[in-house]
């Protein structure tokens, strides 16, 4: 099929994009108590000896500790009712990479019934706001998709770092996209020893979606801790779509640590690493509309530090797939 030439509807993301970044940084902030928030998040499916699908995201985050102000907030309060008016607005700064490959990597031409190759390299600015037991994000995400993710190159840089066979099917992959997602979630405590404080047990809730040209949907969850010490968060972070957890947390002095169990349900529209591109032919699965993810893992804390590990269990996203997805997210947040 050859590719369709929409060169307008083409340039949009990139403008939007452009637009929004543009915004983003002109926000000016002001100083506040706690310190800035750093956090390094490594998912991968080879803690589970697997190497397809969703098969590797790296992402590393920054939270200043000055309390964010500005036009944005004032945006969001205006579009929002009420998540924004009050409470500690505080932006974090991410920068990340996604990687998708099919099972059959030896092959150059892999089943056209597998995932596509495809690779996600973003940026995105988030605004996070914390009212006693109730959290709010709102996260603007601009990025590619394609080879100019690099993501075939940081592939085949680790499989020959590590000794492993090349995959052979890269050129395969889905063509160059610029990508936008907008995305709100929202967290309610609704169990708790003492609400809005630290506490030793808790369960919390949460639902919100995504919209733009990289995904579409609509999501609600719920996670549950138990431990002693444990910092005022909402569990660790994850690379979306996923459980939201917390990139902003406030340590507690000494050592602590808890459990956790979440599960989630995503009502999906769109996902362009299943659909394909949007304006031109490339690969495309058939995609489930309802993907579920199961979590369980624990963190461990001593002062500003925060380990953490998530074992992720996945349903299938399309329809052709074998069986759900594991792997394992690793996140090490530090507060300084």
């Amino acid at each position: 099929m050859p590719a369709t030439k929409t060169w307008p509807m083409k340039k949009l993301p990139a403008a939007v994009a452009i637009g929004l970044a543009l915004w983003a940084a002109s926000i000016p902030v002001s100083a506040a108590e706690s310190g800035d928030t750093y956090a390094f998040i490594f998912e991968n499916d080879l803690f589970y000896h697997t190497d397809r699908d969703y098969t590797n995201g790296i992402e590393l985050s920054w939270s200043p500790s000055e309390t964010a102000s500005g036009v944005l907030p004032a945006f969001i309060s205006s579009l929002i009712p009420q998540p924004f008016a009050q409470g500690d607005n505080r932006a974090s700064y991410s920068l990340g990479q996604l990687m998708f490959t099919p099972e059959d990597t030896a092959s150059t031409d892999p089943p056209t019934s597998e995932r596509p190759y495809a690779g996600y390299l973003y940026g995105a600015y988030a605004l996070t706001n914390t009212i006693e037991s109730r959290q709010d994000v709102l996260r603007i995400q601009l990025g590619m998709v394609g080879p100019a993710s690099l993501a075939q190159d940081s592939q085949t840089f680790i499989h020959r770092l590590r000794g492993f066979a090349l995959p052979q099917g890269w050129h395969t992959q889905l063509r160059d996209e610029p990508g936008l997602v907008i995305s709100y979630q929202r967290t309610q405590n609704m169990v708790s020893a003492t609400p809005g404080e630290p506490s030793n047990y808790d369960i919390k809730a949460h639902f919100g979606g995504a919209i733009g040209n990289v995904f579409d949907y609509i999501d609600a969850g719920t996670v549950a801790r138990l431990g002693f010490n444990m910092p005022n968060d909402s569990g660790p972070p994850q690379i979306g779509p996923a459980l939201p957890g917390s990139y902003i947390y406030e340590p507690q002095k000494g050592l602590g640590a808890y459990l956790f169990v979440g599960i989630e349900g995503r009502a999906v529209g769109r996902n362009i690493f299943l659909d394909g591109n949007s304006f031109e032919y490339s690969r495309s699965v058939a995609k489930n509309p309802l993907v579920g993810d199961f979590s369980v893992g624990g963190a461990v804390t001593f002062d500003n530090y925060r380990l953490s590990f998530i074992h992720m269990f996945r349903s299938q996203e399309y329809r052709a797939q074998k069986g759900f997805d594991e792997f394992g997210t690793l996140c090490l947040s530090f507060n300084v």
